[in-house]
């Protein structure tokens, strides 16, 4: 079967006609297969998943290392399919995040090289800037507290600023105080993604579409120490297909746990897929909002909460919301998998986040069921916004990862099997959450010292 072509034809794809599966049998730590009568494209690295970080990290590898073979499975027909083709838009500046931790080291880093790179590769962004505002004086010891976290991160150019201020920036939104952040900005991380996908293939890479992994063996025999004799012992194995290589970088996203488990990994952190709709404010009411308008968090909820956000092609977002999705990929209510379902509602650490924060998921249930009444929230920051000035927008799954305990992994988590023969050839990202787009450049560049270190690249 031909492999289907990328979505923007100047993507170059490989062609193969894969052979079919023969049965598996089992050695200790690791699945061995006999490695007769296999003729299978061989690479030094696959990286599993074709979402921003796993495109931006086989570019990464594929410019330092040019004589590493390297290739890019992904599941579904195109590239950023899933959360990289799902979300705000928005270049993050790193203002939220806990200082000292990867998500703000990251994030900084990879706001200025995010605008570098689409200078330089003439894609479209808008630095339109943020305001996140305090409504009430309740909020103000909240905000500067916010504003000592951006100064720590070296949020570049931040300023706080008084209510009297906000309407410099942004006519239509009332506060009493805020945080002015000038250099955030809006893109279609999807395209940037393509981008990625394309500077890949031009560096030697391949990528495979269509591309579902199912499976990692171990090829070959074992010599006395344990270890398999094959150059390229690991096989990523899809229905009917697979492909050889030495090591594997998997970027699954949604899926992430689910792939550490097939290389022997703890399911834990479990991914929880949380759905996120939006609002859309209708053509004639755009003008209210110019730019990026933030709340600032109430630590007393799991998620962010409602926010404005403007789009490349002139829309503006309300929103998202927060819901359980009924299964890992369901942007609808009616996407259901009883399997996947299952697996979540019997998790203990989701029973534990449920029962915490039962009432706030009852109401988030509650506006997703009637959109009219986030207006309220929105009339807030915005007076003039009516319920006949919103209509049901898009919506994107996240890829929640959560712990036994019920506590959300905030940061980025990295895992790799080290007592197992074929785990330890297998490195997992098995957390990318926001600003997992914004900081994909800098992600990437970890990501490869990583594989250079402990798949010894040259």
């Amino acid at each position: 079967m031909l492999y289907k072509l990328l979505s923007v034809p100047r993507y170059y794809v490989n062609f193969i006609r894969q052979p079919k599966v023969i049965n598996k049998t089992t050695c200790s730590l690791a699945r061995y297969i006999s490695s007769d009568n296999y003729s299978e494209p061989e690479y030094d690295v696959v990286v599993v998943g074709g979402g921003i970080v796993g495109m931006a990290t086989a570019r990464e590898l594929a410019r330092r290392h040019p004589n590493v073979k390297l290739s890019v499975v992904e599941k579904e027909n195109r590239l950023a399919f899933h959360q990289s083709g799902h979300n705000s838009g928005v270049i993050h500046a790193g203002i939220y995040y806990t200082p000292g931790s990867l998500k703000a080291k990251l994030c900084v880093e990879g706001l200025h090289l995010s605008y570098k790179y689409l200078e330089e590769e003439g894609i479209p962004y808008k630095k339109c800037g943020k305001l996140i505002v305090a409504v009430d004086e309740d909020e103000v010891e909240r905000l500067l507290n916010l504003y000592d976290r951006a100064i720590h991160n070296g949020v570049p150019d931040v300023e706080l600023i008084e209510g009297k201020d906000i309407k410099k920036y942004e006519p239509y939104c009332h506060g009493v105080k805020a945080i002015w952040s000038p250099h955030t900005g809006i893109v279609d991380w999807g395209l940037v993604t393509e981008h990625y996908g394309k500077n890949f293939r031009d560096l030697g890479g391949n990528v495979y579409l269509d591309f579902k992994v199912t499976d990692f063996q171990m090829i070959g025999k074992v010599d006395r120490e344990g270890k398999c004799t094959e150059e390229y012992p690991v096989r990523v194995v899809s229905d009917g297909k697979g492909l050889r290589c030495k090591y594997v970088l998997t970027c699954g996203g949604l899926q992430s746990d689910q792939l550490a488990k097939l290389s022997g990994c703890s399911e834990d952190p479990r991914i929880v897929p949380f759905r996120g709709e939006y609002l859309l404010l209708k053509k004639d009411k755009t003008h209210l909002v110019r730019g990026n308008i933030y709340p600032v968090p109430d630590p007393r909820f799991p998620f962010l909460g409602v926010h404005f956000t403007p789009r490349m092609n002139g829309d503006i977002w309300l929103g998202p919301n927060a819901v359980f999705a009924l299964k890992r990929e369901g942007y609808r209510w009616f996407d259901m998998d009883m399997k996947e379902l299952w697996e979540a509602i019997t998790y203990r650490g989701f029973q534990k986040l449920a029962l915490k924060y039962v009432i706030f998921g009852l109401k988030e249930v509650t506006r997703s069921a009637f959109p009219w009444l986030q207006v309220a929230t929105l009339q807030k920051y915005i007076p003039e916004i009516k319920a006949a000035d919103i209509t049901r927008g898009p919506a994107g799954v996240r890829a929640q990862a959560m712990n036994v305990d019920g506590s959300l992994e905030d940061d980025f988590v990295f895992h790799r099997e080290t007592n197992s023969t074929l785990g330890s050839r297998i490195l997992h990202c098995r957390n990318a959450p926001s600003p997992g787009a914004t900081s994909s450049l800098a992600i990437a560049k970890m990501i490869a010292d990583k594989c250079k270190t402990e798949f010894e690249l040259e």
